[in-house]
C-alpha cells in the first residue's frame, strides 16, 4: 500500500482542484486510488475519526477474505459512523464459516467478529472504520453489474498469496462435485470443480489466477467455469479442497 505521507501529498493535490489524470501523471498514483482514497478517506476526516486506511494485519488472511468478500460478502454503513463487513456462509459448513471468522480477526485483530444466524444460513459479521478502504470495491448496486478491478496494491498482495484468492472464490461462489459418464456400458467417475458467477470482471480474477497458477479451466456456460483434468483437480485439492 502506499505510505501515508505519499497518500496526504496526493490528496492535498486534489484538494487544490487539480484533477485526477494531472494528480496521477505527477505521482504516478493511479486514479482508481485517488477516487478511492478522496471517497472512502476524506468523510471520515471530516467526521473527527481516524482518518488513516490502515493496512491488513495479515496479508494472506486478507487476500482469502477478499475472494470471500466478492462472493458473498457486503460492507453496509452505520448510522452514527463506521461500517458493518457481512459475509454469508452457508450453514451446513461449519469448516467455512470458521476460516471465515478466523480471517476477518487476522485482518483486523482488534475488530470483534459475530456469528449471527438466519434460516439455514449465517451472516459473519464485523464493525469497523476501515472495511470501505480495505474493500475498494463497495459501492451501492448489484456487483455483476458494476465494474470490478483489484487497486494495485491488492493485485501485489493476491500475487503473492495467489492461492488464497482461489480458495477465497471457491469457497465463497464455488464447489467440489463429483460427475460421472458412461463409456463402453460402464459408470466412470470424477471429481471436478465449479465456479458460478454473473459478475464477468470477478469470473476473470479467478480463470487469471488459474492462468498463473497452471491450472486449465473451461467455461461451462456464460456464468459457470469448470476445473475437471485430473491434474488440475489434484492442485485445486492440495490449495482449497471443498467446504465442509
Amino acid at each position: 500500500m502506499y505510505d501515508i505521507a505519499t497518500r496526504r501529498r496526493a490528496l492535498a493535490l486534489v484538494e487544490q482542484g487539480r484533477s485526477l489524470n494531472s494528480v496521477s501523471a505527477e505521482t504516478g498514483i493511479s486514479r482508481s486510488a485517488l477516487r478511492a482514497w478522496r471517497i472512502r478517506i476524506e468523510p471520515l476526516r471530516r467526521t473527527g475519526r481516524d482518518t488513516e486506511c490502515v493496512g491488513p494485519a495479515d496479508q494472506e488472511s486478507y487476500v482469502y477474505l477478499l475472494g470471500l468478500y466478492l462472493g458473498d460478502g457486503c460492507i453496509s454503513p452505520h448510522p452514527r459512523g463506521g461500517h458493518h463487513l457481512r459475509i454469508a456462509c452457508g450453514e451446513a459448513w461449519p469448516g467455512l464459516i470458521e476460516l471465515c471468522r478466523a480471517a476477518i480477526a487476522a485482518v483486523r485483530p482488534t475488530n470483534r467478529v459475530y456469528v449471527l444466524k438466519r434460516s439455514g444460513w449465517v451472516v459473519v459479521t464485523s464493525f469497523g472504520h476501515h472495511w470501505t478502504c480495505l474493500f475498494p470495491q463497495h459501492a451501492p448496486g448489484k456487483k455483476h453489474d458494476r465494474r470490478i478491478h483489484l487497486l494495485p496494491w491488492q493485485q501485489a498482495m493476491v500475487d503473492t498469496h495467489p492461492w488464497a484468492l482461489v480458495r477465497g472464490l471457491i469457497h465463497s461462489d464455488g464447489c467440489r462435485i463429483t460427475n460421472w459418464t458412461v463409456r463402453n456400458g460402464k459408470r466412470y467417475e470424477y471429481p471436478r470443480y465449479f465456479f458460478t458467477n454473473k459478475s464477468a470482471d470477478i469470473t476473470a480474477l479467478l480463470t487469471t489466477t488459474l492462468d498463473r497458477l497452471g491450472v486449465s479451466w473451461t467455461r461451462a456456460n456464460q456464468h459457470n467455469t469448470s476445473i475437471a483434468r485430473r491434474e488440475s483437480v489434484a492442485l485445486m485439492d492440495m490449495h482449497v479442497g471443498p467446504k465442509h
